[in-house]
């Protein structure tokens, strides 16, 4: 930014533009543009970005992206929406698992040129406002949306990616991983290593949500393997560590015993295995359990948690994927559900 003395003594501070840095570095505006934005380009020397960014610096350019947003329509600006612990309440960011996922999102969408705007969301609220305001040029929404609300988005420009709904809508683009195939896996394996009296431990939510699905999975498996499934080894609540470490007690009190979990989250896995070390039971040898997610977390408790994994990079570098494609081809919808594989590691015990 460049400052001028008026006559009258006063000082005016004119903006330095994106051709006055292009100028001054001896470079074009298009090689100004990749290296401020951290566009990836491979014609672009390390020299030339490092001068590039020294001369931004000493001009003090400052991007004027509402100017852009007007000039081209586009903010290069993707909202990313994530659950909250209650209405009203914080978003879910103490949930190892949007911490990895949104860390995915937010790589991805930046060296593709693009900022991600997070938010929250209650039962009550509707995002389109938001999208409208802010220019927005994509939307990713992790979880569960107002059903009432989703007409409004539907009718917006900015192309829309489900992440793990709770719903198929045809007017938007959809993302989840296999979780029913991955809840009948892990209750296969648990029943594979000799169990037959298996709890449920998950998230209390809606029908169609992963939580939803992953349960469905572990009744597949039951059913197949001539297996009853009783309504009293099936706890719900919320999925946190608290509630894992809570609930643990009224697992161990079934009075037919328990030999084994299916802990529909990495989180509630870890929260049962603090629960059960705090009254003095081991696991694998008295109590086996298995997660599902595989967050960085299950590899450093101990012992290390078997669990069901889920390509959690793979998912939020997708996600931007889809939205930066919607941008390109809006008319072509896109669908894809994510495999997912079985990890052992010490938490399950043959019997």
């Amino acid at each position: 930014m460049t400052e001028t003395i008026k006559s009258d003594g006063v000082r005016n501070m004119a903006r330095t533009k994106i051709t006055d840095v292009a100028a001054k570095a001896g470079v074009s505006v298009a090689t100004v543009s990749y290296v401020l934005n951290h566009v990836e380009n491979q014609t672009i020397s390390e020299e030339t970005r490092a001068k590039v960014e020294e001369v931004a610096r000493e001009l003090h350019y400052v991007s004027n992206r509402a100017a852009s947003s007007l000039k081209n329509g586009r903010s290069n600006l993707i909202g990313v929406v994530i659950p909250q612990a209650e209405p009203g309440k914080e978003i879910l960011l103490s949930d190892p698992l949007y911490g990895e996922l949104l860390s995915e999102m937010e790589y991805k969408a930046r060296r593709m040129g693009y900022h991600m705007l997070l938010s929250g969301l209650g039962d009550d609220q509707d995002y389109s406002g938001v999208v409208r305001n802010r220019l927005l040029d994509g939307v990713i929404i992790v979880g569960s949306y107002p059903a009432e609300h989703l007409s409004d988005l539907a009718e917006l420009h900015a192309p829309v990616v489900l992440v793990d709904a709770c719903i198929s809508d045809a007017r938007f683009h959809e993302l989840t991983a296999d979780d029913r195939a991955g809840g009948k896996l892990a209750t296969e394996y648990l029943i594979g290593h000799g169990h037959t009296k298996i709890a449920y431990v998950g998230e209390k939510s809606e029908k169609g949500s992963a939580a939803d699905k992953r349960y469905a999975g572990y009744a597949d498996a039951l059913a197949e393997h001539g297996l009853s499934l009783e309504r009293d080894r099936v706890y719900h609540g919320k999925n946190s560590f608290a509630y894992g470490e809570k609930v643990a007690e009224t697992v161990l009190a079934h009075p037919d015993g328990t030999t084994a979990v299916f802990a529909a989250s990495d989180i509630l896995a870890i929260g049962l295995m603090h629960g059960f070390a705090l009254r003095g039971v081991r696991v694998p040898e008295d109590i086996s359990i298995i997660g599902f997610d595989d967050l960085l977390v299950s590899r450093m408790v101990s012992p290390a948690l078997t669990t069901i994994h889920q390509d959690i990079a793979a998912k939020g570098e997708k996600a931007v994927d889809m939205v930066l494609d919607a941008m390109v081809t809006p008319e072509k919808r896109q669908s894809e559900t994510l495999p997912v594989r079985l990890v052992e590691r010490d938490t399950v015990r043959r019997i």
